[in-house]
């Protein structure tokens, strides 16, 4: 902390806010300064991978037309019709399924003679291929080529071939022909810089398709300055003597004869970023003046929050009550409120204090008053310490449930059921036993650790004497609702009804168990209890009103 104020002197916060705009500002134009004196060298660097990418996609789109039309070539030459030299069976299946594609067959024996050309009627007098240096190169080669652009007799057009030669009866060689027009719409400037151009150049340097301002017509030679010097697969050429303040990206279309080529203004490409830069620096200086008397009104309108901000929670430290400020801030005004609401909520606090300090009080006396009375009647019935200890033990153990239970709870009370299954929980060998039959519903605080005491005693005496302590004992606990006589009231019946255990005797005296199940139940829930030692086991019932168990929603807020 010391060292942060040596640093750091004590100033205002307009201070602070202005040298905070200068800190954030400066040290941008300091390296915006920098940035300017490499701009042209990182520029041109950019331009010029990105001129050889551009002209490697162009490569490659056009690559993709070509294998797409050797792939064509190779699906016809397996065709059954050109097999059997069924020409016409042939040429009318390939038209149909080309003519979207403005792609055209033409089927050419050894000496060039065309056998059928799907551009017309089968049928059609026809002549010697145009191309036929294109058709012997093939041949030559025994690969698929595609030859340089010409100007087709049948079409009339500037067109290309790609050929597939191929000995299959009288044809020597499958052509697949398009006009080079067609092959333009893959040709697109579309992404380049404004005022570049792209083409693709044949194997003889002519252009078979072009694009772009500086644009060449089909068939016409591309420079032969430039072509001699485009040797690698990829690249960028630049001769300010033959294209002066003008770059020029190549590639090498794979696996076939063509170029792809793109070239345009250097300075077209760049000044956008320029203009871009310099408009920031401009912009900067007077948004940093901008910055600097915002930071100063900011300032000011912060200080008088935080002042406020300042004096609610003083008068909060002095255990007042305080209302919410309205600020222009809205973050200021939640801390106002967060304020407000803590003032209240400790007022609250401290009120619930008192009253779960006052609660704890009264549940500890009833626990440590139910607890003396069930060590006092322990204490009465057993022979030794050690019996003693482990009555004592097995009580607490069922108290401490219900307790457990309630303090999940938050004692809020907890579901009849659940307090069931707590409790018969302590006697894991007895759970197939019993039955368990009613429609569940809320106890108060009171009723789960009463109800669990007795239920907890029902289940000792069982395991020790009845129903439970032989495998074929069965204990069936239900409990249903019932109106009594002219009452309105809603009474209850739960009971606990054992059979199939060894014979039952009345006891001959009264020990803590029975009073547990008897007087104390009855007397907790103002109701009555009657026990019965049938000749088939124990039957214990208890009736009481309904109220005197159930957690309605009057008494939860009060539990």
């Amino acid at each position: 902390m010391k060292m942060s104020a040596r640093i750091f002197p004590k100033a205002s916060i307009g201070t602070y806010l202005i040298a905070m705009a200068l800190a954030t500002s400066l040290p941008i134009f300091a390296l915006v300064a920098l940035l300017l004196g490499q701009l042209e060298d990182n520029q041109r660097s950019i331009l010029r991978r990105e001129t050889a990418q551009d002209a490697t996609a162009l490569a490659r789109s056009v690559d993709r037309q070509l294998q797409d039309m050797a792939t064509t070539l190779r699906l016809l030459s397996t065709s059954p019709e050109l097999e059997s030299n069924d020409f016409a069976a042939f040429h009318t299946r390939t038209e149909t399924a080309l003519r979207a594609n403005t792609l055209f067959v033409i089927a050419v024996d050894a000496s060039g003679q065309q056998l059928l050309n799907t551009r017309v009627d089968y049928g059609t007098t026809l002549g010697r291929t145009t191309n036929m240096a294109a058709v012997k190169a093939a041949i030559a080669s025994g690969r698929i080529e595609a030859s340089d652009v010409f100007q087709g007799r049948t079409s009339g057009e500037w067109v290309y071939n790609v050929t597939m030669p191929l000995q299959l009866g009288r044809v020597a060689a499958l052509i697949i022909t398009q006009n080079a027009k067609d092959l333009a719409k893959l040709v697109s400037t579309e992404g380049l810089p404004a005022g570049w151009s792209a083409a693709i150049v044949d194997q003889g340097g002519h252009v078979v398709a072009s694009a772009g301002a500086s644009s060449i017509g089909f068939g016409q030679p591309f420079d032969p300055r430039i072509l001699p010097s485009l040797i690698e697969s990829s690249g960028v050429y630049e001769n300010r003597a033959v294209l002066p303040n003008t770059m020029l990206g190549y590639a090498q279309i794979p696996g076939w004869s063509w170029k792809a080529v793109i070239w345009g203004p250097v300075a077209s490409a760049q000044a956008s970023i320029l203009t871009t830069w310099r408009f920031l620096i401009i912009g900067g200086i007077a948004l940093l003046s901008v910055a600097i008397l915002a930071a100063y009104a900011v300032a000011r309108q912060v200080r008088t929050t935080i002042r406020s901000i300042a004096d609610m929670a003083n008068r909060l430290g002095r255990g007042h009550i305080v209302a919410p400020i309205d600020t222009s801030v809205i973050e200021a005004n939640q801390v106002a409120v967060a304020l407000s609401n803590a003032s209240f909520d400790r007022s609250q606090t401290e009120d619930r204090l008192h009253f779960v300090m006052n609660e704890l009080v009264h549940r500890t006396k009833n626990l440590l008053a139910l607890a003396q009375a069930m060590m006092r009647q322990l204490a009465k019935q057993a022979g030794t310490v050690e019996e003693f200890q482990a009555a004592v033990a097995d009580r607490l153990d069922g108290l401490s449930r219900s307790i457990e239970l309630l303090t999940s709870e938050q004692w809020a009370g907890a579901s009849l059921r659940r307090v069931i299954d707590i409790h018969l929980q302590a006697f894991p060998q007895a759970a197939q036993q019993i039955d368990i039959i009613g429609k569940d519903f809320m106890l108060k605080p009171e009723a789960v650790q009463n109800l669990g005491l007795t239920l907890h005693e029902l289940a000792t005496n069982s395991i020790k004497y009845g129903a439970l302590s032989v495998p074929q004992g069965r204990v069936r606990l239900y409990w249903q609702n019932f109106q009594e006589g002219d009452r309105s009231e809603e009474m209850l019946r739960v009971t606990w009804e054992e059979q199939n255990g060894p014979p039952v005797k009345t006891p001959e005296r009264s020990g803590f168990g029975t009073t547990v199940i008897k007087n104390h139940a009855a007397a907790a829930f103002s109701g009555s209890v009657q026990v019965d030692f049938l000749p088939r086991g124990l039957r214990w019932e208890l009736t009481a009103p309904r109220r005197a168990l159930e957690r309605t929603a009057s008494t939860s807020g009060t539990a």
